[in-house]
């Protein structure tokens, strides 16, 4: 009977500081002064939370994509830093005519596109296939993560969509800017992907690259 009563008191304890952590880990906002980690930004003090640290308010078009006629602005853990460690954040994409979204894609975050003005003709790559569709408002779209996906303006005037990202600080790794946008050499981009060597030289020029 002693050891019930121990094991019972051992295990309110427990339940005590379960509670107990759940109650002063609601939230972790993001001390942008402090170095990113794997888990995300450390916790500023609750002293200095303030309600602006939950609220994003210029969800306006912004930051244009060059050459592709797009503009993206971004609700992440650095501009909104009641994100931190909640797995969650947004963006807005804004599509001149025929405005892209490049080929690219989210190595540690799914998402959910929202087609809120116009249409997308978008879609994600597999291995085996091509999963393509018109996206039109009241539509949703699920892209895994990891998959390489993209995003078209197929409508006769502008687009708007939104996306929500598994993820408060997601990457996002642009495949023009990973082949061309560096300084690896011509000749070693021309072998694996077998483009011509003066519209590699091009392609460079349009993304900045060297070499």
């Amino acid at each position: 009977m002693r050891i019930i009563y121990i094991t019972l008191f051992y295990f309110s304890l427990l339940l005590s500081y379960a509670s107990y952590a759940t109650s002063v880990n609601d939230f972790c906002v993001a001390d942008l002064q402090l170095p990113n980690t794997p888990s995300g930004y450390p916790c500023k003090s609750e002293t200095n939370v303030t309600v602006d640290d939950f609220l994003f308010s210029d969800f306006v078009p912004r930051n244009t994509i060059d050459p592709f006629n797009v503009r993206l602005t971004t609700a992440f853990v650095t501009s909104l830093p009641g994100l931190n460690g909640l797995g969650i954040s947004a963006a807005r994409g804004d599509f001149g005519l025929n405005g892209t979204v490049p080929m690219h894609f989210h190595p540690d975050a799914n998402e959910l596109l929202i087609v809120v003005k116009g249409q997308l003709t978008a879609g994600f790559i597999t291995p085996t296939k091509v999963d393509l569709k018109t996206v039109k408002p009241g539509d949703s779209l699920v892209i895994p993560k990891g998959l390489l996906h993209f995003g078209v303006n197929t409508d006769v005037g502008n687009a708007i969509a939104s996306a929500f990202f598994s993820s408060s600080n997601p990457k996002m790794e642009i495949l023009d800017y990973l082949l061309f946008g560096n300084d690896l050499s011509t000749s070693i981009i021309a072998n694996p992907t077998l483009l011509d060597v003066s519209q590699i030289i091009k392609l460079k020029a349009q993304f900045r690259g060297s070499g």
